[in-house]
């Protein structure tokens, strides 16, 4: 079954983004929370939001701005807001009882073929979902912030996760434009996050280390590693850097294998290389909530910007 109506349980930053997101691809979204107040100041961000990605020629889909926005309501009532949908995205705050919480009131209430999907980052279904009735249909779908431009969901099943439901789940995501990958299992982190945490802890140790200054840390991933890896990834990488993989790891397993071997343990993100490496991002992008939103917003219109090339690209 296809879903034509989505409920989404949140309505914080996460939550607008799928809302956004559901809309693009033609979908009507109920918007939950417990605070009338908060649901008008989100739909006052969302339209602020589509009107100007409709004036920047980016709004996804077929229909306009006022047109995608007549598709989203709002609602403080839990059975009423998922009333009708066939696939619910919680994003509420990252908080495991909370979360625990909203998919026990909602496994009293939904039917057997709505999908209950998670947005968390980091929380394993099998600490969500285990002893719901409805576990077969719950599922997490974790995006990258923001949704809009960086189109990339992990979907993560619960051990009794039925395949069905990971197969709507990546077949939906598709359907609204996203880019979806299936876990086989569930682990710590997912993958993206294990991934950038990889990155983070040699980053931290290489600084800490004297090896290397912060700024040029980061200039190392954004005028070197970042520009592949916008457009393709590491397996690939060893592929096209060689002539295949196999011919790859012959050349270069021996070199990766010792520097590997220098690598030093998880490192405590505290202490002397967080007061330095606070200090060079400090005096790069002072701590100020006007200059930290202005960075912000600089990020997310280069990354409309990459968004843009990147779909040009796919059509020629």
């Amino acid at each position: 079954m296809e879903p034509s109506q989505v409920a989404v349980i949140g309505s914080g930053l996460i939550g607008r983004s799928w809302a956004i997101v559901f809309a693009a691809g033609g979908f009507k979204v109920k918007l939950y929370d417990i605070a009338q107040q908060q649901l008008m100041s989100a739909l006052e961000n969302i339209r602020q939001q589509m009107k100007e990605m409709e004036k920047l020629g980016v709004l996804k889909g077929a229909l306009s701005a006022e047109q995608q926005l007549a598709l989203i309501s709002v609602c403080t009532d839990l059975k009423a807001a998922v009333e009708g949908a066939t696939f619910i995205q919680e994003c509420t705050p990252e908080n495991l009882e909370l979360k625990k919480k909203i998919f026990s009131q909602l496994d009293l209430i939904v039917d057997d073929n709505v999908i209950l999907s998670s947005s968390t980052s980091c929380l394993l279904p099998s600490k969500l979902f285990t002893g719901l009735k409805h576990v077969k249909q719950c599922i997490v779908s974790h995006p990258v912030n923001p949704p809009y431009f960086v189109p990339l969901v992990e979907i993560v099943p619960h051990p009794e996760t039925d395949p069905s439901t990971t197969e709507r789940t990546y077949a939906l995501m598709k359907r609204i434009g996203q880019s979806p990958v299936k876990l086989n299992r569930e682990v710590e982190g997912f993958v993206l996050n294990r991934l950038q945490y990889a990155v983070i802890s040699e980053a931290w140790r290489l600084v800490g280390e004297g090896v290397i200054s912060p700024t040029d840390l980061d200039l190392v991933m954004s005028d070197g590693l970042g520009m592949r890896y916008a457009f393709i990834g590491p397996l690939e990488t060893m592929h096209l850097n060689a002539e295949g993989v196999s011919n790859y790891c012959e050349r270069y397993a021996e070199g990766m294998r010792l520097v590997l071997n220098t690598f030093g343990p998880v490192p405590e993100f505290s202490g002397e290389t967080a007061q330095k490496v606070s200090q060079a991002l400090s005096e790069k992008i002072p701590v100020v909530p006007k200059v930290l939103e202005a960075r912000r917003k600089w990020r997310d219109e280069c990354l409309i910007g990459l968004a843009k090339l990147k779909t040009q690209m796919k059509s020629d």
